[in-house]
């Protein structure tokens, strides 16, 4: 027997031009290979009769070839074959284009199964490039639930269905991971039966009982790491903090918190006394002070003589970080400095040095902090902005950097409650539910072109009161293929034809970081009237003199990225406008982006994004952090979700310590999982 580790070259047929197409798909091991799961089926089970085929609906149909084929060479690389087939109830002309070797293989006389749609009227019902077997074979591509793959280019399904089917006959399937009292509880396949079936199904109901296994498992897996997480962390004894007057801090803000805000703090507080390690997360909309509450973290870490680390996913949110803690903290008497790639390479080294060696109390920085070079004289307090850009692996690997590590996590993004489940399954929750005194809501409109002189006059409008504007586009450059508006052309349109005598300004991600940093402090002190941008503004950017914000082709972006966007205007006390500017006739995407105008619910609008849009696009797949599931719909699998995070925190209660053959299993699985998900993230 083979191994799930061999290579995929040891398949029949698999060369190195079919090994650079499956890697392609990620699938370089017949385990890849296994666990590469159809996307959907064709239920090619039931025979029709040709005089029952519907214009382009494929079905399957037995038919005799009723003449020989007949091969015309039209002109070069183009070779056109026909036939004809009958049953008993009527005639069928079938079409082959570049296909003479295989409409070759049709005997004269012989009955076989073909599946394909049919085209044009009755009379002239034609069939183009059937698949077909014989009656006496062994169903393949007809008579059988079809499984149908993500596919590459040149990779055709049949070629995938050929080397899934060798790979199954010569190599065993993942071995067992869910214990069986587990899957008797749950309803849930054996291990064995479910991989067999995903691929090769008797019924669509197998498929779907297979399916279900699949979704449970990933689920199971990633549920039971988190669970593990959780007990290691229950069961570690650090210090508790005993300094926790705060009186200083709030006397060195400029203004009082929220509600909201002192219950997040007093949780944190909380967390520290209790002598285990904190993992919370405070999640808020935008604008709703999380780092206040952060800040807050940091002056109790550092009162209690340990250093704290706070990690942005951007130069441009670090250096915001820093500008406005540093200014908080210096009359506290905390040392706070920023570490980001956009140092040289002396200032990092000293830096870290200084860091090393405890000269720095708060650290700000980017993902340069989890670097091994970056070490910690004595790190006890994590905190990570945006927590979506990071995920487990990565802030896991932060906190290893001190012994006694408290891990604060910080999302504007509202996260839906079946992502919540997912993402911060091994976090407590602080939830900001409210706005400080003095912010009012942004009010959002939809158009279309035929306001585009309105829209720019209340731009100057803007401007004359000295307020300044946000321009977003959704691409950096033109696209001939792609009819949408690049900033690069839309800013100098802007600055030469329409507004001459305002001060526009450009910002796209291509820029080099320091100069993504100049243009943001020059419009952040008014020394530009509007900033076209590409959403490289959409994360942490605090420009309070901002009151609007117009998104060019809203209908490219989620509800969610539109919600961030609307949330970098309305930071100040003048009311605020967010404008969608969108040409599409589409009924529900409008219906979408009308749905944005009504509500300033993050939640709300975080469901709905999550639906639509599922949640690689929610976050990008590559920042997310999540784990790369393939076959669970994290938008519609949400009870089979529950299910497992049940069965695993059952299964971390009753045998999470037991050396038996599946917890031994689910624990390789469990690192396997979490090893991969800190590598995408790397």
């Amino acid at each position: 027997m083979a191994k799930l580790t061999d290579p995929v070259t040891m398949l029949k047929g698999v060369g190195p031009t079919k090994a650079k197409q499956f890697a392609a798909l990620n699938i370089f091991t017949l385990g890849d290979l296994i666990c590469h799961f159809p996307r959907g089926y064709e239920d090619r089970t039931k025979l029709v009769t040709i005089d029952k085929l519907q214009p382009d609906v494929p079905a399957c149909f037995k038919a005799m070839v009723m003449s020989a084929p007949r091969t015309a060479h039209i002109r070069k690389g183009l070779d056109v074959t026909k036939i004809t087939v009958a049953d008993a109830t009527a005639r069928l002309n079938i079409t082959f284009f570049n296909q003479k070797y295989s409409a070759e293989q049709l005997q004269y006389g012989t009955e076989y199964i073909f599946y394909g749609a049919v085209s044009g009227d009755f009379i002239g019902y034609n069939m183009t490039n059937p698949a077909f077997e014989a009656v006496t074979s062994t169903p393949v591509t007809t008579r059988r639930v079809l499984p149908v793959y993500p596919l590459t280019a040149g990779l055709s399904n049949g070629a995938m269905l050929k080397a899934v089917r060798q790979a199954l006959a010569i190599c065993p399937v993942p071995e067992e991971i869910i214990p069986e009292s587990i899957r008797r509880q749950y309803g849930i396949l054996p291990a064995e039966r479910a991989y067999y079936a995903i691929h090769e199904p008797a019924s669509m109901q197998d498929a779907e009982l297979a399916k279900k296994r699949l979704i449970f498992e990933e689920f199971f897996v990633f549920s039971a790491g988190l669970s593990l997480m959780r007990a290691a962390r229950a069961g570690k004894q650090v210090p508790a903090y005993s300094k926790l007057d705060l009186t200083p801090f709030y006397k060195a803000l400029p203004f009082l918190l929220t509600a909201a805000q002192n219950r997040a703090i007093s949780e944190i507080a909380e967390d520290l006394q209790k002598g285990v390690p904190m993992n919370r997360l405070v999640q808020g909309d935008v604008g709703s002070g999380k780092t206040m509450v952060a800040a807050a973290a940091a002056y109790l870490a550092v009162s209690n003589g340990k250093q704290a680390a706070l990690m942005a996913p951007t130069e441009i949110l670090a250096e915001q970080h820093h500008h406005s803690l540093s200014r908080l903290f210096a009359p506290l008497g905390l040392r706070v400095c920023l570490l980001t790639g956009g140092l040289t390479q002396k200032q990092k080294k000293t830096l870290r040095e200084e860091i090393a060696a405890g000269q720095w109390d708060l650290v700000i920085g980017t993902h340069a902090l989890v670097t091994d070079s970056t070490r910690f004289a004595d790190l006890g307090l994590v905190i990570a902005d945006e927590q979506h850009r990071f995920g487990v692996a990565q802030r896991s690997k932060l906190s290893e950097k001190g012994l006694d590590v408290h891990v604060l996590v910080m999302s504007a993004t509202p996260i839906p409650r079946t992502l919540a489940l997912i993402m911060y399954g091994d976090l407590e929750v602080s939830v900001l539910d409210e706005l400080p005194p003095g912010r009012q809501q942004t009010q959002t409109f939809l158009v279309n072109e035929d306001y585009r002189a309105r829209l720019n006059g209340f731009i100057r409008k803007q401007a004359q009161e000295n307020h300044q504007c946000f321009v977003v586009c959704p691409a950096v450059e033109e696209n001939g293929e792609l009819d949408l508006k690049s900033a690069t052309v839309w800013a100098e349109t802007l600055q030469k034809t329409v507004f001459p005598d305002l001060r526009v300004a450009l910002l796209h991600g291509q820029m080099k970081g320091s100069e993504k940093e100049a243009i943001m402090e020059s419009f952040a002190k008014n020394e530009a009237d509007v900033l076209v941008a590409t959403t490289v503004i959409e994360v942490g950017v605090d420009v309070p003199n901002a009151t609007l914000m117009v998104v060019e082709d809203a209908d490219r972006f989620g509800l969610s990225q539109l919600h961030q966007l609307r949330g970098r205007v309305g930071r100040g006390n003048a009311q605020s406008y967010c404008v969608l500017v969108s040409q599409t006739k589409n009924a529900e995407t409008r219906a979408r982006l009308k749905a944005l105008c009504s509500t300033t619910d993050g939640f709300k609008i975080a469901e709905e994004d999550l639906r639509l849009r599922g949640p690689g696009d929610f976050f990008g797949a590559r920042q997310s952090g999540l784990p790369v599931f393939r076959v669970a719909n994290l938008s519609c699998d949400l009870q089979t979700l529950q299910q497992a995070q049940q069965a695993s925190k059952d299964w971390i209660e009753q045998e999470g310590t037991a050396q038996t053959p599946e917890s031994i299993a689910l624990r390789s699985r469990i690192k396997v999982l979490f090893d991969r998900a800190q590598g995408t993230m790397n």
